[in-house]
C-alpha cells in the first residue's frame, strides 16, 4: 500500500523534531575531564588518583533541563503514536531511539555516582556479556588475544609503524582521499585539527578531527580514512541524505556498538588495520573487566604502563575508561563498542550470507542504527520510505568478494583449531 503524501510529511516532523531534541546531548563532552585534573595528576607524579568527583560534574552543568528534556521525548514518542500507529515500524524505529536517548540524559543527570555507569553498561554493554547461553563472554577477548596481537605487533613492526606524519600533513592527506570518496555523490568532508582531544581522531556530521597532539604513521592514516570516513562520516551522510527518516543521521548511544563494529570489520577486511591497532581494541577490554573487578584509575593507569604505553598514552586510556565515573567508582564502557560491535556485525553478515539474504547487508550503512532495527528498516524500506545508502565502502558496494570469503568461513568454523594444530605444528619447529 502506498504511504499518502500527508504521512510522509508527518515523518519528516518527528524527524526534525528527534533531530533538535537530540542536539544538545553530547555525552562525551558532558563527561571529559579538564586539563587541569591531568596537570594535577602528573604533578603528583601519577601516584595519587584524580581529584574528580561528583561535586566535580556538578560545577559543570548540563546545557538542558533534566526532566523538560526526559518530556520532550516523551511527547516525541506519544505524538508518534497518536500520528503513526503504536505498532507500526516507524513508531518502533522512533520509540527505541526516544527511550534510548532518555536513558542518557538520566545517566548524564548521575554523573559521578555508581548509577552513571549502571546506565552507561545498560547502553554499551557490560564486559562480563555473552553472546548466547553458556558462550564466551566479552572480557575473554582479551585474555585470548593479547599474547598473539603482542607478538604479532613486535615481529610485523615496519617503516609503515613510524609515527612521521604531522597532523597537518595528515589533515593534507586525509583531506584528499576523502574528498575524493565523498565526491562521487556529491558530498563533502572537511578534516580539520583540533586540541584537547582523548582519541587520535573522532569523526563528527561532516567532519573528522585529527589530534593536535598526535603523530601519525603510515598504517594510521589508512585506518582512520577507512574507519572515521568511510564509515563514521559515511553512515552520518547516509542518514541525512534520507529525505523522511533523516533522525538516522543522529546516533542514540547504542548505535556505536553497531557503528564502531562496522568500521573495525571494514578496516580489516579492507586490509586497513594491524596488530598493534587491534591489540588497542583489546587492551581497553581487559582494563575495563579490570574497573568491574574493583580496580581503580592507579590500577588501570599501571597496566596501560606495563603494556608499554608512553605516561600520557597511558593517562589518556584510562581517563576514557572512567570519564563520567569517578576514580574509584564503576566504568564508563563506550569503548566495549569496537570489539562487541565487531563480533556482532562480522557474525550478522556471516548470518544474513548464509540464509541468502544479502541485500539485509547494506542496510547497515543506511544510517546510526542497532541491528534490531534491520526488520523495520527493511519494512521502512519496502514501502519507499527509506532510500538505500549513498555512500559504501567497495568492500559493501560489490559484495561478491566478502560474499565469498564469508561463505568459506561457515565451513573454516566447524573445524577444531586444538586438533589442526597437532597436524601442523612440526611445520613449525
Amino acid at each position: 500500500m502506498a504511504v499518502k503524501p500527508e504521512e510522509l510529511v508527518i515523518i519528516q516532523e518527528l524527524s526534525q523534531r528527534i533531530v533538535d531534541a537530540q542536539r544538545a546531548i553530547h555525552i562525551l563532552d558532558l563527561i571529559k575531564w579538564d586539563e587541569h585534573v591531568k596537570k594535577d595528576f602528573f604533578r603528583h607524579k601519577a601516584q595519587q588518583l584524580p581529584n574528580v568527583n561528583e561535586q566535580f560534574y556538578q560545577k559543570r552543568p548540563l546545557p538542558f533541563d533534566v526532566q523538560k528534556k526526559i518530556e520532550e521525548f516523551r511527547i516525541i514518542l506519544r505524538d508518534t503514536q497518536s500520528s503513526c500507529g503504536q505498532y507500526s515500524p516507524i513508531t518502533r524505529l522512533i520509540k527505541r531511539q526516544c527511550d534510548e536517548y532518555i536513558r542518557a540524559v538520566q545517566m548524564l543527570a548521575a554523573r559521578g555516582t555508581p548509577a552513571f555507569s549502571e546506565i552507561a553498561m545498560e547502553l554499551y554493554g557490560s564486559p562480563n556479556d555473552a553472546f548466547y547461553p553458556g558462550g564466551p563472554r566479552l572480557s575473554e577477548l582479551g585474555a585470548v588475544l593479547f599474547d598473539v596481537l603482542t607478538a604479532l605487533d613486535v615481529q610485523l613492526q615496519s617503516d609503515a609503524d613510524l609515527k612521521r606524519h604531522t597532523p597537518e600533513t595528515a589533515q593534507q592527506f586525509l583531506q584528499t582521499s576523502l574528498s575524493q570518496f565523498f565526491s562521487q555523490h556529491q558530498g563533502k568532508v572537511t578534516v580539520m585539527i583540533s586540541d584537547g582531544m582523548l582519541a587520535d581522531a573522532s569523526a563528527g556530521a561532516d567532519n573528522i578531527k585529527l589530534s593536535q597532539d598526535v603523530m601519525f604513521s603510515d598504517r594510521d592514516l589508512k585506518y582512520l580514512e577507512v574507519h572515521e570516513g568511510w564509515v563514521h562520516v559515511g553512515t552520518t551522510l547516509n542518514g541525512a541524505l534520507q529525505p523522511y527518516c533523516f533522525f538516522l543521521s543522529k546516533g542514540s548511544p547504542s548505535c556505536s556498538v553497531t557503528q564502531e563494529g562496522l568500521a573495525v570489520l571494514t578496516e580489516v577486511i579492507s586490509f586497513s588495520s594491524y596488530p598493534g591497532r587491534m591489540r588497542k581494541i583489546t587492551n581497553r577490554v581487559i582494563a575495563l573487566d579490570k574497573v568491574t573487578q574493583g580496580a581503580n584509575f592507579l590500577d588501570v593507569y599501571r597496566y596501560f604502563m606495563d603494556c608499554g604505553l608512553p605516561e600520557e598514552d597511558s593517562y589518556n586510556n584510562s581517563v576514557r575508561i572512567f570519564r563520567g565515573s569517578t576514580p574509584t567508582g564503576g566504568p564508563f564502557t563506550k569503548d566495549l563498542s569496537y570489539a562487541k560491535g565487531f563480533l556482532l556485525i562480522y557474525n550478522f553478515i556471516r548470518f544474513a550470507i548464509s540464509q541468502h539474504r544479502i541485500d539485509a547487508i547494506p542496510l547497515l550503512f543506511t544510517g546510526k542504527l542497532v541491528l534490531d532495527d534491520l526488520p523495520l528498516l527493511r519494512e521502512l524500506r519496502d514501502e519507499g520510505i527509506l532510500t538505500p545508502p549513498v555512500y559504501l565502502p567497495p568492500q559493501f558496494r560489490d559484495l561478491s568478494g566478502l560474499s565469498a570469503w564469508m561463505s568459506f568461513s561457515l565451513f573454516l568454523n566447524k573445524f577444531d583449531l586444538n586438533e589442526i594444530q597437532k597436524n601442523f605444528r612440526f611445520l613449525l619447529v
